[in-house]
């Protein structure tokens, strides 16, 4: 977490979604972040997957796993929790793996529970994000290039289609609504030097309904904090929201 710690003494943000903390709830960092000035909910698992929020700006009604009712979720994905007004959400969703693989049908599952999830705990006409990894990309554009990855996950129809389904709900991709360009990516295989030659998917979503996009100033890819000594293959994703 030192690279983490580091991040937020440089940027300053007033919210943090992780995923992938890889820790218990016994040992994730609280009191650090405590000291740095954050609350902090985190959902873990383990050596496996893990979700957290950091805020400096209120943490409250915290709900880790899905609020729909239903048996819980062995895996920890999901944590929400309201932060200055806003309902947010920190999501890790399933890679998939393998397009005949049963964690891809976990995978569409899991988004469709989402929706769920959604249903029960607030409203399209709330001030609502749920960001984190999607591990899906949600146009051509959006990977270097789609020709590599014919018949692979991330990219596939039905996957993308929760992806619209989600967005159907009431939510908007926000980094869309700011930048159309393409060669504009999140994540990069430690691979190859796929880093040094931009050879990325954009799979790190901030999604957001309308009257929280409306409030929206900017949002970046912070590659400088995907470089350096033992980095992250995601690079953070951050967006100015004026509340």
């Amino acid at each position: 977490m030192v690279r983490v710690e580091e991040w937020l003494v440089d940027v300053q943000p007033d919210v943090v979604c992780m995923q992938e903390t890889k820790m218990a709830e016994d040992v994730f960092p609280t009191e650090t972040f405590a000291a740095m000035g954050y609350e902090s909910v985190h959902h873990g698992q383990g050596q496996w997957n893990g979700v957290a929020i950091l805020s400096r700006v209120g943490l409250e009604n915290p709900v880790r796993n899905f609020a729909d009712g239903k048996e819980l979720d062995p895996e920890a994905r999901l944590v929400t929790a309201t932060c200055a007004g806003i309902r947010v959400s920190s999501v890790y969703v399933p890679n998939g793996r393998e397009l005949d693989h049963d964690h891809y049908k976990y995978k569409l599952a899991w988004m469709k529970r989402l929706i769920d999830h959604l249903d029960a705990d607030t409203s399209p006409t709330d001030g609502v994000v749920v960001t984190g990894d999607y591990n899906i990309a949600p146009e051509d554009q959006d990977v270097y290039n789609p020709a590599d990855f014919v018949g692979a996950t991330h990219v596939s129809e039905a996957e993308r289609q929760v992806l619209r389904d989600l967005e159907a709900w009431g939510m908007s991709d926000v980094f869309r609504h700011h930048h159309q360009d393409d060669k504009l990516y999140s994540w990069w295989d430690y691979r190859a030097g796929g880093f040094n030659q931009n050879k990325g998917m954009r799979i790190d979503l901030i999604l957001a309904t309308q009257s929280v996009l409306e409030k929206t100033r900017w949002t970046i890819v912070d590659r400088q904090a995907r470089k350096g000594e033992k980095p992250s293959d995601h690079a953070p994703v951050l967006v100015d929201i004026d509340v």
